[in-house]
């Protein structure tokens, strides 16, 4: 992405983030609309894609049509072409696979009472996503494939890290920003509070097992990407797990670490991983990238893409506006991940 483009992004990101910081932790503790489950999503997405397509919705690629009713259809199914283009972009079809292998994390969140198997299984078949013999199997036995995200998947790995996240032992969980206000206030946020998921109280098991170890090397690395990571429901990054988002992804950044993955690996995971929890945001960031610099959201460097200038709350919310503005985005995706475990 062109300097310009950043500098005029900008100044939208400094006037949006007041407000937002004000906000995002009553927002978090407010949030009860976690019914939404990732196939109603993926509706969702479809209905603005073809929106897109008839060249009356979601996007504009900044041109006005004029001419006869098949010069209309002809620009309509272009404008469906290229959205199509930079949605499998965003969420490839055949998923991404990570360096990294699951390893036995799971089995041992099991065991430790963090995850309650039953309780589990029972979740994914009430919102109509029964898991299947491979998630089954990482739960209760581990895997040594490689870590692979995918539309099918994305739910059920964003509870598997959140649960890792949440608690291995971490100097970020117990010597940073979540223990603020006391270990005995750290249950009230949306990333401890909200994991119902569990057959120990959360309390007792924040940051308590023993499962990913780092060596100091690692442990700095990982602080240095999660410091660098953020999301688009809040304005804090990784370092500052208090929602489910920002859980899982300490969960996921950790065991990256422990198996040798680079920083800029690490990067690419959290550039993907958020384009699966993150899909409809995601989706703007690479019709902006496409739209002021011809660069294709493939080929744009992982460390921007999930930084604080463009995804963290208040980031995002300026590349929305300039989006709207430059008239490139006509009308607003609904949502974005909850922060439930559903």
């Amino acid at each position: 992405m062109s300097d310009q483009a950043i500098e005029e992004v900008e100044p939208e990101v400094n006037n949006a983030k007041d407000t937002v910081a004000e906000e995002h932790i009553g927002t978090h503790k407010k949030r009860n609309s976690f019914k939404k489950n990732w196939m109603k999503y993926w509706a969702m997405l479809a209905l603005l894609t073809y929106i897109a397509g008839l060249g009356s919705g979601y996007m504009l690629w900044g041109s006005t049509h004029a001419g006869n009713d098949s010069t209309v259809e002809t620009t309509a199914s272009s404008e469906h072409d290229e959205m199509s283009a930079l949605f499998e972009q965003v969420n490839p079809p055949d998923g991404y696979e990570l360096p990294v292998q699951y390893g036995d994390f799971a089995p041992q969140l099991v065991a430790a009472g963090v995850i309650d198997y039953a309780g589990f299984v029972q979740l994914y078949q009430e919102i109509g996503s029964p898991m299947t013999d491979q998630h089954i199997a990482i739960l209760t036995k581990g895997s040594d494939t490689p870590i692979v995200f995918n539309q099918g998947n994305q739910h059920f790995l964003l509870n598997l890290f959140w649960a890792l996240g949440l608690a291995n032992q971490n100097k970020i969980l117990t010597d940073g920003p979540m223990m603020s206000n006391g270990k005995e206030q750290v249950v009230n946020f949306a990333s401890t509070g909200g994991w119902t998921l569990a057959s120990e109280p959360v309390g007792e098991l924040y940051a308590s097992q023993s499962i990913i170890s780092l060596t100091d090397e690692q442990q700095k690395q990982l602080e240095d990407v999660a410091s660098g990571v953020y999301r688009p429901c809040c304005d804090n990054p990784t370092h500052f797990p208090d929602c489910n988002h920002g859980m899982a992804m300490l969960g996921l950044l950790e065991l990256m670490a422990s198996q040798g993955a680079s920083v800029a690996e690490m990067f690419d995971a959290a550039k993907y991983a958020n384009a699966f929890w993150f899909p409809q945001q995601s989706l703007e960031l690479a019709v902006l990238f496409k739209t002021a610099k011809n660069v294709e959201f493939t080929q744009v460097d992982a460390s921007q893409v999930v930084g604080q200038q463009l995804f963290s709350g208040s980031g995002f919310q300026a590349v929305h506006q300039w989006l709207v503005q430059s008239g490139k985005l006509d009308q607003a995706p609904n949502g974005g991940g909850g922060c439930g475990v559903k």
